[in-house]
């Protein structure tokens, strides 16, 4: 399984603009979900910590596998997606992570464990 995470900075600072533009990027990419063969979840939704070094919207998605991902990320309304946000995002941060498929959710180690010696 591969989780794909994608960071956002919006370009505008008003709470009303900011929610509309989250709502903007839940409806277009939340339901790529039903429409990308392979897709096991995708979760859009603020940043609740705050802080000068967090990012302001994030995504987390699941696919099945490395082909599934590459479905979504050319499939074209994900491309629609990607040009709506041009309009207001300012940058974005990437990354896709391998999960085993055996492991739940929240098990993920990013990190193997360091070895102990004996």
């Amino acid at each position: 399984m591969i989780r794909h995470l994608v960071l956002f900075r919006l370009r505008s600072e008003s709470p009303q603009e900011r929610a509309e533009h989250l709502a903007g990027m839940r409806s277009r990419l939340e339901g790529l979900r039903s429409v990308v063969p392979g897709t096991l979840s995708i979760h859009v939704g603020p940043d609740v910590g705050g802080g000068p070094n967090h990012w302001d919207v994030a995504l987390v998605s699941e696919f099945e596998d490395q082909g599934a991902l590459d479905a979504y990320q050319a499939h074209p309304d994900h491309l629609a997606a990607i040009a709506y946000l041009a309009d207001f995002v300012t940058e974005r941060s990437i990354a896709d992570v391998e999960v085993s498929g055996d492991a739940p959710h929240d098990a993920w180690e990013p990190f193997p464990p360091p070895a102990r010696s004996v």
